[in-house]
């Protein structure tokens, strides 16, 4: 019975042994005959849409920063896709698989709530994590391993500043009871008001079926600039009711410009609304966005509002696997203050947090024929919408 007990023993303090090995091996620098990156997107799930203009996007991004050849240093780029069906548990489930098998490269996360859970175990792991659309501002600086390839929250924000001119104007904030409408109001008091902007909150109960009572308050503010922050299914039926009570004979009404899918989805309201935009693909003039608009044009498609995200991943990847060569810390190195031409135009990742600095556009909607087309407005440098920085957290 001891002999037994001590066979045990020595079995588990081998595997230990060997465990620990393999840790020490997959976390070094030595170099590896190809790169295994792991991407952990939304291909079913409530972001499926978005995930699949992210993984587009991933695609061409690599072909035209490899110039098709899908090498970096002469090594292979091994994507493996992992469907997080939009769930934070199965995202950190898969995630945990691939870092088990020895891939220190993870991306995607269309959801913030996945990014948000997986941020943490990237760095628990020491392992390079490139977030996706995700727009959660809490990414940004949350630790070192960790990058974004699309815009944040307060950059859209920071958008709406386009839109007033002067100091002093009122500004109603109509958005859901919710976590995400909540947020919009905390950041557009934040970054709006400190330009000397009054800024309310109206809030609507997720619950709510007749928005005419909400709309009313809407009007009877009197406001410069609506900024509505909405979310879901009953986003036709808010447009139409604040229409009704003639909320847009007045003040600028403005949100953020959604997938083209959504498009039709506002109705009448449609030509009435101003726009934020992270992108349209008829705003940016360069040469990188020529190339993807022409890419697509071959399949009758056109970039959607997430395309650029996963393109500008491809361009993060390869820069961190040229320079770094699969060692992490290198890899980190490499993207710090990276700057390059995306499809969106000039952008910087700033070394402080690893905010992805870039430029944001302002659209309204206009008909042609029965489509409904962008209609450019203008656009904001990076500068201008740059969030303010974070004090990088681990």
């Amino acid at each position: 019975m001891r002999h037994r007990f001590t066979y045990v023993l020595l079995g588990l303090v081998l595997f230990t042994t060997l465990a620990g090995t393999a840790t020490v091996a997959a976390r070094s620098g030595k170099s590896t005959a190809s790169y295994n990156v792991g991407i952990v997107y939304s291909r079913t799930g409530l972001l499926s849409a978005y995930g699949g203009e992210y993984i587009q996007g991933l695609k061409l991004g690599l072909n035209y920063a490899t110039k098709g050849t899908k090498k970096v240093n002469g090594k292979s780029i091994n994507l493996t896709l992992v469907d997080d069906k939009t769930d934070p548990a199965t995202a950190v489930n898969a995630t945990k698989d691939l870092i088990g098998q020895g891939y220190k490269i993870i991306m995607g996360s269309e959801s913030s709530g996945v990014a948000l859970q997986v941020a943490p175990l990237a760095a628990q792991n020491q392992v390079l994590f490139i977030s996706g659309p995700a727009a959660n501002d809490g990414i940004t600086g949350i630790n070192k391993y960790t990058f974004r390839s699309g815009r944040q929250t307060l950059q859209d924000v920071q958008t709406v500043n386009g839109f007033l001119k002067g100091s002093g104007k009122k500004v109603v904030v109509f958005d859901q009871d919710s976590v995400f409408g909540h947020g919009n109001y905390a950041a557009v008091k934040a970054l709006v008001g400190a330009k000397g902007h009054t800024v309310s909150e109206i809030s609507v109960p997720l619950s709510a079926t007749d928005f005419t009572p909400f709309a009313q308050q809407a009007k009877n503010a009197n406001p410069d600039l609506i900024f509505v922050a909405w979310a879901g299914t009953t986003a036709g039926a808010m447009w139409k009711a604040l229409d009704q009570q003639n909320v847009f004979n007045g003040p600028d009404v403005v949100t953020g410009l959604a997938e083209r899918a959504t498009w039709a989805s506002l109705g009448d309201q449609a030509t009435k609304i101003h726009f934020l935009s992270h992108y349209v693909y008829t705003a940016p003039k360069n040469k990188v966005n020529d190339w993807l608009v022409a890419q697509m044009r071959k399949k009758s498609q056109v970039p959607d509002i997430f395309t650029p995200d996963g393109f500008n991943a491809a361009l993060m990847l390869v820069q961190a696997l040229k320079k770094g060569d699969y060692n992490v810390d290198q890899m980190i190195t490499a993207l710090e203050g990276f700057k390059f031409l995306g499809p969106k135009g000039f952008e910087a990742i700033r070394p402080q947090d690893h905010a992805t600095l870039q430029p944001m556009f302002r659209v309204q909607l206009v008909k042609s024929g029965s489509h409904l087309v962008p209609k450019v407005l203008g656009t904001v440098s990076s500068y201008d919408t740059a969030p303010p920085i974070v004090a990088m957290k681990g």
